[in-house]
């Protein structure tokens, strides 16, 4: 190519590389914001989304959840677009670098996903159980977040109604969820008992049967792992994405990296 042609094609990468990280940008303002709003006023937004919302990220906490993946955005849109708007060596290879470590650390979490998957379901067990005691019945978000997937998803606790066993909700009102119970109030280790009884001697999940006592519960957590499971093409889709993506901005980084020594 000649000079004019390297240097079009240069600015042109460069327009390209700034108007995608300053969506990328705009972006993670965008989730910062709604991860603060979510913190402030998590109702309202239980409100809007209704039960997607607490069935599938009820485990996690949503709004540190979107602060922390807005506040890499806005750190990620940033560097991309004032480096190649600045033509900084420093700020594009920082670029760079961030990149990279997210997309080894995305590839090295599917590995373990993949390879460890019952090892990772024991983790979260673990790590959501002991919130589910100390934070249900104190914390209003999150008591809000899990009354809705535990009505709507007919469902009780994350693994069954022993997750409230010593529980802060539990020392408070002497009793379990009514969600445990299915319609019966209060809802005592007799009935929640009676009701895990009958999901297992049914083999009934999230549906209802003819019964005096109602609806079958049993734990959350196998219906969010049956709906993450069901969606999982999507989700391999959306990551694989997401991975070109990284791939393409590291090329158009260092490539522009490059073309400045050049010039």
């Amino acid at each position: 190519l000649s000079p004019g042609a390297k240097m079009g094609c240069f600015t042109f990468i460069k327009v390209m590389m700034i108007l995608f990280n300053l969506v990328i940008f705009l972006g993670g303002g965008t989730l910062l914001g709604v991860g603060i709003w979510v913190k402030v006023d998590g109702a309202s937004f239980l409100n809007i989304f209704g039960a997607l919302s607490s069935s599938i990220l009820q485990v996690v906490n949503v709004a540190y959840l979107l602060i922390v993946i807005g506040a890499i955005l806005l750190v990620i849109g940033f560097l991309g677009c004032y480096g190649a708007q600045k033509e900084s060596k420093c700020l594009l290879m920082m670029f760079f670098s961030v990149v990279l470590i997210i997309f080894i650390a995305e590839v090295a979490a599917a590995v373990v996903a993949l390879i460890f998957t019952g090892l990772a379901e024991t983790l979260l067990t673990g790590l959501v159980t002991p919130l589910l005691k100390e934070n249900y019945g104190k914390d209003p978000t999150f008591t809000e977040i899990w009354n809705v997937t535990m009505t709507e998803v007919a469902c009780c606790g994350l693994n069954n109604y022993t997750d409230f066993n010593n529980s802060y909700f539990y020392k408070t009102h002497d009793s379990y969820p009514r969600q445990c119970c299915g319609t019966h109030e209060p809802c005592n280790s007799t009935l929640a008992a009676e009701m895990a009884v009958q999901v297992w001697l049914w083999g009934i999940t999230t549906s209802c049967h003819p019964h005096p006592c109602g609806c079958l519960l049993q734990g959350c957590f196998k219906q969010i792992l049956e709906e993450i499971r069901t969606n999982a093409g999507v989700a391999g889709g959306v990551a694989a994405g997401i991975a070109a993506l990284e791939i393409a901005a590291m090329a158009v980084a260092m490539y522009l990296y490059c073309r400045l020594d050049e010039k």
